[in-house]
């Protein structure tokens, strides 16, 4: 399919910007490059309730925040990775969509502010994530929530973690987990690299080279490419997994990765339903605000959610 059209006139005003490729900016200039970016989600919808709060974790108190719907409760729990190469974004970034799936998927999302590198490299982000997720499911009633029904998601880096933190509990024996949202996610070194890597190097938003800038801060040497907490396709088995949901775009170097590691999952007996997004670029659930396959992924998401914990449409309480 063609890139659509919505897409084509966001990559032009992105084009417009005359903002420098990541390759040529330092870290900060990128993330303050990036803070513009939570206002493609659309204006912020109102949720029941926002809080703050430190969760504990293996260096330092993990900041997070929790959205919960409006409703009684207990609600079960999606914690949620952002995206962001692992060096990019925060909290604030996936503002919109945190809020919106809240709402949507009519459960509490806990947004996890992990350590970021080139600051904090590999394996740091996933071992925070791990410990949200831990106590997440420890502490749920802390929250309102269900400990019987937590999900872990995200979108690109935040995608990769998510699949590492289903890695980790199944390794771990830790809490089980009832479902894996993974949007447009990393599964892979970026070398060699996949025929979407090649087909959609450049001019899509996302690149070739960003993607390279992104795991040369991340990882502390190509080495680190083996090791399944960081690459998830290099897993020996994907046996025992949670379910999963992999939402890819047709115009996303990331594309063939995803597709590859809802494949290998499928193989190894885990329910995974893959939806790709024909005409889309990558990052477009973020982009909702603008664009209207971002919404309709978003809408996808929640009803993925709402379904694998077991509730229709506003019947989240569970008492």
């Amino acid at each position: 399919m063609p890139l659509d059209p919505q897409a084509q006139a966001l990559l032009e005003m992105m084009a417009s910007s005359g903002a420098p490729p990541l390759r040529a900016q330092s870290v900060e200039e990128a993330r303050q490059g990036v803070a513009a970016f939570a206002q493609l989600g659309g204006e912020p919808e109102p949720v029941g309730n926002i809080e703050h709060r430190s969760i504990p974790g293996p260096n330092r108190p993990i900041p997070a925040r929790i959205y919960t719907p409006e409703g009684n409760g207990p609600f079960p729990v999606l914690v949620f990775f952002h995206g962001g190469g692992w060096v990019l974004c925060d909290l604030d970034t996936h503002d919109p969509l945190c809020r919106s799936l809240t709402n949507a998927a009519e459960c509490i999302v806990v947004s996890v502010d992990y350590r970021l590198a080139p600051e904090h490299k590999f394996p740091a982000a996933a071992d925070d994530c791990y410990a949200a997720m831990q106590w997440v499911a420890d502490s749920a009633p802390l929250i309102n929530g269900d400990p019987n029904r937590v999900a872990v998601g995200g979108d690109s880096a935040g995608g990769n973690l998510a699949a590492v933190v289903a890695l980790m509990a199944r390794d771990r024996s830790g809490p089980p987990l009832g479902f894996q949202l993974l949007v447009y996610p990393v599964t892979d070194y970026y070398l060699p690299g996949k025929p979407s890597y090649e087909e959609n190097a450049d001019g899509y938003f996302l690149t070739k080279d960003d993607m390279a800038w992104f795991w040369n801060h991340y990882l502390n040497n190509e080495a680190d490419a083996a090791n399944p907490y960081a690459c998830p396709m290099r897993a020996e088995s994907l046996m025992g997994l949670p379910p999963a949901l992999v939402i890819t775009a047709e115009f996303d170097p990331l594309r063939d990765e995803g597709e590859s590691y809802a494949a290998r999952l499928s193989e190894a007996g885990v329910a995974t339903t893959l939806v790709r997004y024909d005409g889309m670029i990558h990052g477009f659930l973020s982009m909702a605000g603008v664009l209207e396959q971002g919404k309709n992924a978003l809408a996808l998401a929640a009803a993925a959610l709402r379904s694998a914990f077991g509730q229709e449409r506003g019947s989240s309480s569970a008492g």
